[in-house]
């Protein structure tokens, strides 16, 4: 690295210590797994911080499945920019949301980028988004231990930085979210808890629920790693069509089993007290 490169690197990191300074807690969401529903925990996480009066950020870090824009809504919409710096999506007055999904031209844009790129967004989006004043920035990460996550949890710095590891029941899934927990362990980022996703069918009709994907892998992942268990979290019909009309689920749900769920969830985060990776 040249004496010019350490100084835009050393100015970079000057912006983010800054920015990183008026966010109180920073929350990763992980999964060793695909498939687990780890996009619909962030969003109706951040929902239900929002909805409990405290200013949230969600930044989707998932570049190239971005998924948190059709969630709320928002496909095919652009974000400003303010100078140098981009303005986040307001979802509500309390709730902004930063994804890559907003920065493509198209939809159906395929991001074709390998490691060190995916690191300077990442950086950007950090630096460069004006988030302001945050009790909370969730981060959704893609599946896996990868380029993303590591690059958060070595931005944010060492023991700053707290996660929520989701998993379905089954082994299969089971199995690889444990090197979550364990990539957590090594970068010293706080495991706020483990949530077990799709945990049991909520039958529409008569209110029974099934498990289809059996029940307890999550639970029992969380005693054999010492990590706090955060529940259960079921499967509901309305959640499938409450992703694709882009309504977060526990706006319109706040009866449904699922949505108590998430709000139990919410509570224990915030009883763990400020300073998610202290």
């Amino acid at each position: 690295m040249n004496e010019a490169q350490a100084a835009e690197q050393e100015k970079e990191q000057k912006a983010i210590n800054e920015r990183m300074a008026h966010i109180k807690n920073t929350i990763l969401v992980l999964s060793g797994k695909g498939g687990v529903g780890k996009s619909t925990v962030a969003v109706n996480i951040a929902v239900e911080l929002a909805r409990e009066g405290k200013r949230v950020g969600l930044m989707d870090v998932d570049i190239h499945g971005p998924s948190i824009p059709g969630m709320f809504g928002l496909d095919g919409v652009q974000v400003l920019h303010n100078g140098s710096a981009i303005i986040p999506m307001e979802f509500t007055g309390n709730l902004s949301i930063m994804s890559i999904g907003f920065l493509l031209q198209g939809k159906g844009d395929a991001v074709i980028w390998r490691g060190p790129m995916k690191y300077h967004v990442i950086r950007q989006f950090i630096s460069d988004v004006e988030w302001g004043e945050l009790d909370y920035l969730i981060v959704d990460c893609p599946p896996g231990t990868g380029d993303e996550p590591l690059s958060v949890a070595q931005l944010v710095g060492a023991g700053k930085a707290g996660a929520v590891v989701v998993t379905t029941p089954q082994r299969v899934s089971v199995d690889d979210v444990r090197k979550s927990v364990q990539f957590c362990r090594k970068l010293d980022v706080k495991i706020l808890g483990v949530i077990e996703n799709m945990s049991g069918f909520v039958c529409p009709h008569c209110g029974k629920t099934s498990d289809i994907f059996d029940s307890g892998g999550g639970e029992t992942l969380a005693k054999e790693m010492k990590a706090p268990f955060l529940g259960k979290i079921p499967i509901e019909s309305g959640i499938v069509q409450s992703c694709d009309e882009g309504k977060p689920y526990v706006l319109n749900n706040s009866d449904s089993e699922t949505a108590k769920a998430f709000g139990k969830v919410v509570e224990d985060i915030l009883s763990s007290g400020e300073n998610t990776g202290g």
